[in-house]
């Protein structure tokens, strides 16, 4: 008989060092190597992500790509929802784009709103490095 995600024990323990949830997420390839996304702070609950602006996220506008914000978006709460947590997965996301990003860099930081045994509520906010906020996301997670 197999676990539930549930009963399953962290792939990230709480109180990982940076460089052991990096290690661990490293496996996220597009997010890590296509786009460039790197951990700025990682615990139970709560992560920073960043990536460069580069001419590979804009859009035929010349505006960085929908997509692209939600990757950064979501790289931000797979690691916010699984450090310390059983394995977690996102069921449902509704991202607003807000403004279009004028800097040179993407900020992603999600935050647990709620954190329970089978379910996750985050909210994730991507802001470009002038202070500008881009997007806005929120997550219902399972565990």
């Amino acid at each position: 008989m197999s676990e539930s995600m549930s009963e399953q024990a962290p792939m990230v323990p709480d109180g990982a060092s940076l460089e052991e949830v990096r290690a661990f997420f490293a496996d996220d390839r597009f997010a890590t190597q296509a786009c460039k996304a790197e951990i700025v702070e990682a615990r139970k609950g709560y992560a920073v992500c960043a990536c460069p602006i580069e001419t590979v996220h804009r859009n035929a506008m010349g505006n960085v790509m929908g997509g692209a914000i939600f990757t950064l978006a979501d790289f931000a709460l797979a690691i916010a929802s699984n450090v310390g947590e059983a394995p977690t997965v996102s069921v449902s996301n509704s991202i607003e784009f807000i403004s279009a990003a004028k800097g040179s860099r993407l900020i992603a930081t999600c935050t647990a709103d709620r954190s329970g045994r089978s379910l996750g509520f985050y909210t994730v906010t991507v802001e470009d490095d002038l202070g500008r906020c881009v997007a806005k996301m929120t997550a219902t997670c399972y565990r």
